[in-house]
């Protein structure tokens, strides 16, 4: 059928049915199919040629203008799609939902039918090429329900069926979105006034999908939870307040709108409470660099370092507990008890990783194949990700070992070998070895499993053979060994032979066989009944076996979809038995010890190391960590005890200051989540909110300076860090006048000692807040250990008790390539400060010291009032000044007066 954009200004029924569709869907851009394109008109062409880079043309008129048109080929669509979701468009995908010969029968003038399918938004992806394998791609809301004073955040990952759900206040909104990172957040467009709420969500750096209000009402969300999983109260998933079912219930309804009404598999809503989870700020999550480094790479974080996982749903489950340390002691233990086992039976585990290596993402198949988007290869990932759960099953099942299994083992064992109802059988039956990636394609239905399939394939792939014998039979029957039986897509099967023997068949008797059809300049072709017959059935045939096979395809995705509760038991199973397997292969390989966690508030580490440094380290070959200890244990709080929980960190920089403080954070995020820790030792009690405010950067797009950000992120620790907190702090004050600086750090370490109570490490360069320790019983001063060697530093990188004398920063410039003037002026300065502050009374010390560019780099010798002639000659040589030539006349000069004297 030719559909095109009309020449004239009138509207044609294609350009029509696109304005419809369009006016439908006025927030999005159109991906309009046409034939093997999805072309895209008027202002959406402009806007997606310019976003991806492809030429702008125009075809035809509309009203009296030319058309903006471009397009993107079907079969490399999801490239396009992808770079114009990372540029925060939405895309709606429209299709051919008709066979263009049944739009024929109804007329020249018939347009084939087009719906949008789906929507394709930064929240809703479900493609491999579209998603990163390791990574959660969460789909967030955010309701409020003011009657109530209730705020909630619901999230759903559609590529996996996770749904969950927590209530939160106003200012922890932003720690919630940072631990999700979601990658859209849908919000009543009324909250977008609230400059708090805004501030948040603009935080968050995910795109923001303003909705009505309406879609966040209470009652039409408990409904549609409901429905979606068939029940009639939501009492067996927990007590959910009016704003968490407002939030869950708009994410539902949004979905279900995204994927144009294909409910994709979810799991039962998981409501979290506040408190189950170590809560970790925005701007701890980025000083520590727990998933992502300060440049936004995965390589070079905490995440990247540890992760040993061999999935992809391995790697996602242990992204998501490492953003959500536990706060349970008992469910830690039951974690760190799994890792344990598991490190013990190597010979085990490796044949455990081995497998997991070869299994399929059953989660990311599963959501393909419920959404309407699936084909022949997610069936076989269902195949075979059942299989060998059951294989590794048997693996757990059958060793003998001594030590006894942990329930956490022995629930992955239970639900990776649970009965499936003989889906995987089935699947096995069904699917060939080769498989196409979409089901169209055919060819995936294993040759006997359908008896009329095979019958119509035999006919489809024989053809070749009976058309070649046709031909031999019509060139004896003529005389006509040229005579050649051909087929195109415009004539079907026709019979061609050179011009020159054409005369024979169109003379009796053939011309009563062999009818012509079209006439070439060198060639003419012919047809008879028996070959069009043949034709007939052979297209038939085809159409038929594809249609056989579709319907073979429907009836598995049908068994599958029954089934999708126990198949993502099973994927949830493999996810978690790869991650406690990745955790216990890390301990053995980079020496990790298992801390205790309670419920104290101990924080006792015994020769901790940084995880991320220690092994930039070894790979680089530069040496070892050097471990240090860390010791926060505090007495009971009320009981007037005088722990330590308040360390004050003085040394230079480059001595490993902020490596010290990060590694003993990135420690209790490890213990807490349920691994091993790069330590000797380690005793934690229980950190329910930690808090960072490590290095320097300033956020320009909202007008606030470096010490702003730092001031508002000091304030926000002061705020709200409790007994149970873990604090650390890198400099406080420095981005201010010195005597405000000091001011600003010494009171914040008087409230942390008597307001917040919390364990905190406090780093500085004010060697006067040292002597705090004499009248704040719970204060302990630290130092990093440095060397001076013939005016050179030394950094140790151990810490140690006592507080540092100086700061070296002059030595530190020197090591980062100063001018040697400027070195040697900052000494001279530095030593004339000294000298004032040791002073009785004030002076002026710009008017006692020259401008350096005046000054003589400094020599020793030349302040000598009675020194030998080698050395009044020594002071007057400036070496620097010398050409080559010269410095060895000075040294013939110099061995002559030794000679003489």
């Amino acid at each position: 059928m030719n559909e095109r954009v009309s020449d004239s200004a009138g509207v044609t029924p294609m350009m029509a049915q696109y304005l419809e569709i369009k006016s439908a869907h006025p927030d999005c851009l159109l991906f309009y199919r046409m034939g093997d394109f999805y072309e895209l008109f008027f202002e959406d062409a402009e806007v997606a040629s310019r976003a991806l880079g492809i030429t702008l043309t125009r075809r035809g008129r509309h009203l009296g203008d030319d058309i903006p048109m471009c397009g993107v080929p079907v079969h490399a669509a999801g490239d396009y799609l992808e770079r114009l979701i990372r540029q925060g468009h939405r895309v709606a995908v429209c299709e051919q939902v008709e066979d263009p010969a049944e739009a024929r029968r109804r007329g020249s003038k018939a347009v084939v039918r087009r719906e949008v399918v789906r929507l394709v938004t930064a929240g809703t992806l479900t493609e491999d090429t579209l998603l990163d394998a390791r990574r959660h791609n969460y789909l967030a809301a955010v309701a409020r329900v003011r009657a109530a004073d209730e705020l909630a955040v619901a999230w759903a990952d559609i590529s996996t069926g996770d749904l969950g759900v927590t209530r939160t206040e106003a200012d922890a909104l932003a720690t919630e979105l940072a631990r999700l990172e979601p990658r859209e957040i849908l919000v009543a467009d009324s909250l977008l006034s609230e400059p708090s709420l805004r501030s948040a969500l603009d935080a968050a750096g995910a795109v923001i999908t303003p909705l009505p209000p309406s879609h966040f009402d209470s009652t039409a969300g408990d409904r549609r939870l409901r429905e979606t999983f068939a029940v009639r109260t939501l009492d067996a998933y927990g007590e959910f307040g009016r704003a968490e079912t407002a939030a869950l219930g708009a994410l539902l309804g949004y979905i279900t709108v995204t994927q144009a009404g294909s409910l994709p598999a979810l799991r039962p809503p998981v409501r979290e409470h506040r408190g189950d989870t170590m809560l970790i700020d925005a701007a701890t999550r980025a000083n520590l660099e727990l998933e992502k480094t300060l440049h936004g790479e995965r390589r070079g974080s905490l995440l990247a370092t540890i992760d040993r996982t061999v999935t992809g749903a391995g790697g996602r489950l242990l992204a998501e507990r490492l953003s959500s340390p536990l706060t349970d002691p008992a469910r830690i233990g039951d974690r760190l008890d799994a890792v344990g086992y598991l490190l013990e039976l190597r010979d085990q585990r490796r044949r455990l990783r081995e497998m997991l290596a070869g299994v399929p993402d059953l989660e990311r198949a599963l959501a393909r194949l419920t959404v309407g988007r699936g084909g022949p290869r997610d069936l076989a990932a269902i195949r075979d990700g059942l299989t060998q759960a059951r294989d590794l099953a048997g693996i757990l099942a059958g060793e003998p070992g001594l030590l006894a299994m942990p329930a956490e083992i022995a629930a992955v064992r239970e639900a990776a070998s649970r009965d499936d109802g003989g889906l995987a059988a089935a699947l096995r039956a069904a699917l060939a070895d080769e498989l196409p990636l979409l089901a169209r394609d055919g060819g995936f239905v294993r040759p006997g499993h359908s008896g009329e399939l095979d019958d119509q394939r035999r006919l489809r792939d024989d053809s070749r053979k009976v058309i070649a014998g046709l031909q031999a039979r019509y060139a004896e029957q003529t005389g006509l060994r040229s005579l050649k039986v051909r087929h195109n897509n415009v004539l079907g099967y026709f019979v061609e032979l050179p011009a020159q023997h054409a005369e024979r068949l169109m003379s009796p008797p053939n011309d009563a066989v062999f009818f012509h059809r079209q006439t070439l300049a060198n060639a003419m072709r012919f047809s008879t009944a028996e070959l069009a017959e043949l034709e007939a059935k052979i297209a038939a045939s085809a159409g038929r076996a594809v249609a056989i096979e579709l319907e073979v395809f429907g009836q598995l995705v049908e068994r599958v979809r029954e089934a999708a509760g126990l198949i993502t038991s099973v994927a949830r199973a493999l996810a978690t038995l790869d991650v406690y397997a990745a955790l216990a292969e890390l301990a053995e390989e980079a020496e990790y010890v298992r801390p205790k966690v309670d419920d104290s508030l101990a924080f006792r580490i015994v020769r901790g190391r940084h995880p991320v440094v220690e092994q930039a380290l070894r790979r680089s070959g530069e040496g070892g960590f050097i471990p240090n200890d860390c010791d926060l244990t505090a007495d009971d709080p009320d009981d007037g005890g005088g722990g330590r929980r308040l360390w004050l960190l003085t040394g230079p920089n480059m001595a490993g200051k902020s490596t010290f403080l990060r590694q003993n954070a990135l420690i209790a995020i490890l213990a807490q989540a349920g691994s091993y820790v790069p330590a000797a030792a380690a005793h934690i009690g229980i950190v329910d909110r930690l808090f960072s405010r490590v290095g320097a950067a300033d956020d320009l797009a909202r007008g606030r300076s470096t010490f702003m950000v730092e001031m508002v992120e000091t304030a926000t620790i002061l705020h709200q860090a409790g007994p149970r907190s873990l604090v650390i702090l890198d400099e406080i004050g420095r981005g201010t006048a010195t005597f405000d600086g000091l001011s600003i750090a010494w009171a914040s370490i008087e409230h942390l000692h008597e307001v917040n109570r919390c364990r905190a490490l406090f780093a500085t360069h004010f060697h006067e807040l040292t002597a705090l320790a004499e009248r704040l019983p719970q204060l302990f001063n630290a130092t990093m250990r440095v060397k001076e060697w013939q005016g050179e530093v030394v950094f140790l990188h151990e810490v140690t008790p006592g507080a540092a004398d100086r700061s070296y920063g002059i030595q530190v410039a020197r090591l980062a390539g100063l001018p040697a003037a400027v070195v040697a002026r900052a000494g001279e300065v530095l030593k004339a400060l000294e000298q004032d502050e040791r002073s009785t009374g004030p002076r002026n010390i710009a008017d006692d010291l020259p401008l350096f560019a005046a000054a003589r780099p400094h020599n020793p010798l030349a302040t000598a009032r009675d020194g030998s002639a080698i050395e009044r000659r020594l002071a007057e040589i400036l070496p620097d000044e010398l050409t080559p030539r010269e410095a060895l006349e000075v040294l013939y000069e110099l061995k002559a007066l030794v000679a003489d004297g």
